[in-house]
């Protein structure tokens, strides 16, 4: 057997290569191309947290979660505090966001754009899949009353165009597989590009350790790392005697950084309190460190630092069956790639400890099972690490990518830094816009507060104007979707309502 072929596997994985903050937050017209390991570093209130939220918010939604609970529940702020500082509202008091990204894998590039109205209503109001060279997806709000947006997905069999509402809550993107039958090419490509943006974006998992919830006893069968890590104990009971390889890693790691002696880490006996009085004390179990001839020490004395060090480790040398995110069930875990979140990589960490999380980070991302993008407070501590793409945000010049031969760029607010579009104010120039009253990809009208998709036709693509959806099939005044501060890429056009595939289909 030759070397190449898990290679060649493992470059055909999805995964997240890029992510874009068009309108969100801080970040307006902002492109981070995300290597294998990418962090992201900068002053406070540059933006770097706000950017993994983003990337979060889109993992959500790629699982079917419905809008209040990815952005109300899920974002600092809720999903008011998405919308770019004085971006104004339209005339019709309407203001929002946009946010997408870019998927690698078998079928090439895919890319994702959403645009969000946060006020009055929260509600997807446009979206847009691009994938093999043309646009398979749109979907535009048509009539404002009704909780649905109009989609049109490429059919390329007796009619070029599918044209069927969906729920205006929830990505349109993750509901094809539901929707679209498969009968056509157009129908298989539609569904081939879905599938492995939702594979890979489903695969993004947020890391949030919290020392002080990681110190109490849990009980044991609790085997999934949870963000805040808070049952480590359990996972590394489940780790010590199921995954002896990756275990021994772990111990590798910890004795390298740590304190010494490490011997080992194991799990004691505990019990935990019965939730109902008159009941014997549940069983459960405490993580500890064997410190040889000091004895074993529970991790309720451990510090932060070691503890964070330790939950940090054990998230990137396991997989998608030990950390609790929401995989495909359609794919084994060898042919998915978990995307690690990690805000505050560094925070109650020496640089030996950041480094040598760095290099299990390269050995995980090398075999293709997992990438990291992670925030740092100190740069250096990352400077000179091969295989890092690091990027400095708020900071005007272009960083090159480290021994990957990718780059990054990123924008703070108005001030996209290398490789950013240089867009600022709200609604600020694109290529075209899905105007009101216009026809798609046309001159635009009245503007949804500056956050909508815009167009940028593609040369065979059957939704441009004067394809299936031409001039006279163009969205009511007021439903359409103007132009942003970037292009996103092909155009896109709003039909009327109709069915699903095999139904209402009309070119």
């Amino acid at each position: 057997m030759t070397t190449s072929a898990p290679r060649r596997a493992g470059h055909l994985r999805p995964a997240v290569t890029e992510l874009r903050l068009s309108a969100f937050k801080s970040h307006r017209g902002a492109t981070f191309r995300l290597g294998p390991l990418t962090l992201l570093t900068g002053r406070s209130g540059t933006g770097k947290s706000s950017a993994l939220e983003g990337l979060a918010a889109l993992g959500k939604l790629a699982s079917g979660a419905e809008l209040a609970e990815v952005f109300d529940a899920g974002v600092r702020g809720g999903a008011a505090a998405c919308v770019p500082q004085g971006l104004p509202p339209d005339a019709e008091g309407r203001r929002g966001f946009r946010l997408g990204c870019t998927v690698n894998g078998p079928m090439g590039p895919v890319r994702l754009d959403v645009a969000v109205q946060a006020e009055p209503t929260l509600r997807i109001v446009g979206e847009r899949l691009i994938g093999a060279g043309r646009t398979l997806l749109t979907t535009a709000l048509r009539d404002p009353s009704r909780p649905t947006v109009q989609a049109a997905w490429h059919t390329a069999g007796d009619v070029p165009v599918t044209r069927a509402p969906l729920p205006d809550n929830v990505l349109a993107t993750a509901l094809l597989p539901l929707r679209v039958s498969g009968r056509t090419d157009g129908q298989r490509q539609v569904l081939a590009a879905a599938e492995q943006l939702v594979v890979a974006l489903r695969g993004v998992f947020t890391v949030a350790p919290r020392p002080e919830l990681m110190r109490a006893p849990v009980v044991p069968g609790d085997g999934r790392l949870r963000a805040a890590c808070d049952n480590l104990s359990a996972v590394l009971a489940r780790t010590e005697g199921e995954c002896v390889t990756r275990h021994a890693a772990l111990v590798n790691a910890v004795r390298e950084v740590c304190a010494p002696p490490v011997e080992g880490l194991t799990v004691l006996p505990a019990f935990l309190p019965s939730p109902r009085d008159g009941l014997a004390p549940l069983d459960a179990v405490i993580a500890a460190v064997d410190r040889g001839s000091l004895g074993v020490v529970p991790v309720d004395r451990l510090g932060d630092g070691e503890l964070r060090f330790v939950a940090l480790a054990l998230v990137l040398l396991t997989g998608p069956g030990v950390l609790d995110v929401d995989t495909t069930t359609e794919l084994l875990p060898a042919g998915q790639v978990l995307t690690v979140l990690a805000d505050g990589f560094d925070v109650g960490l020496d640089r030996r400890q950041v480094r040598e999380l760095l290099r299990l980070a390269r050995v995980a991302a090398a075999r293709g099972h997992i990438r990291l993008i992670g925030t740092l407070q100190d740069a250096e501590c990352a400077e000179g690490s091969a295989g890092v793409t690091l990027a400095r945000l708020g900071v005007k010049r272009r960083v090159p990518a480290q021994d990957t031969g990718e780059g990054c760029s990123a924008g703070e607010g108005g001030d996209p830094g290398a490789g950013g579009s240089a867009a600022g104010a709200a609604g600020g120039s694109g290529a075209g816009s899905d105007g009101a009253g216009g026809a798609p990809g046309a001159d635009g009208g009245a503007e949804l507060g500056g956050f909508a998709l815009g167009d940028d036709p593609e040369p065979e693509d059957d939704l441009v104007p004067g394809g299936a959806f031409g001039p006279g099939e163009a969205p009511a005044p007021g439903a359409g979707i103007p132009e942003g501060d970037e292009p996103v890429g092909g155009a896109g056009a709003r039909g009327e309502a109709g069915g699903s595939d095999g139904v209402d289909q009309a070119g």
